[in-house]
């Protein structure tokens, strides 16, 4: 973090402009001599106002050069919040593709459930048909799958063009980069999900499977 200058009083002492002397006009010689310490006098002042120049020159130049300072702090704390929020925005779609997997699972679970209910009860002639129930069940699988697969291509395609552009700003210097960018685990399960989603609808249809 830059630290400011230091804002103490300025080293120069200012001295007071020279009065004009009153000279004797009838001797020559002592008014050239008090009208030569006059100009002394007043060519030092000048260079005290010199000095006195040189000194808020520096000190503006240290101001310039802690305002740089203070503008690279500025700029670091933009290129970290931007990684984080590419952090942020990952999770977000992470979130999203949870809420798609909780509505397919609920789906899929509760249309396998309904097919099975219905087909022991007719396997065991408690009811005469069951085959409205079992569409009705195997149609909720297959919306939770569907819904699952939107979801897959969507957090997929959505992840793809994130990492492009991550990339794009760490190579333009807008982006340090350094926190890491896993793959999505939640996708990752989203993927299995959608493997035990088909392999149950196989099963209901076809009556094989694990699941029969």
């Amino acid at each position: 973090m830059a630290t400011p200058p230091e804002s103490n009083a300025p080293k120069w002492s200012r001295q007071p402009v020279p009065p004009i002397p009153v000279v004797d006009e009838s001797n020559a010689d002592a008014a050239s001599v008090t009208f030569s310490k006059y100009r002394t006098g007043l060519s030092n002042h000048r260079t005290d106002l010199s000095e006195h120049r040189t000194e808020l020159s520096e000190h503006r130049t240290a101001l310039s050069e802690h305002r740089t300072s203070l503008s690279d702090d500025r700029t670091e704390m933009s290129l970290r919040r931007t990684g984080m929020s590419f952090q942020r925005t990952r999770l977000s779609a992470d979130r999203t593709l949870m809420s798609v997997i909780r509505t397919s699972l609920s789906l899929i679970s509760f249309g396998f459930t309904i097919f099975q209910v219905f087909q022991k009860l007719r396997d065991n002639d408690v009811i005469a048909s069951a085959a409205a129930p079992r569409n009705f069940g195997v149609a909720l699988v297959a919306l939770g799958i569907a819904m699952l697969v939107v979801g897959i291509i969507y957090e997929a395609q959505f992840m793809l063009a994130l990492r492009a552009e991550r990339r794009k700003m760490v190579a333009a210097g807008n982006l340090h980069g350094e926190s890491p960018f896993p793959p999505s685990m939640t996708l990752i399960t989203a993927l299995l999900l959608l493997v035990i989603g088909i392999a149950a609808v196989i099963s209901m249809v076809f009556r094989v499977g694990p699941f029969f």
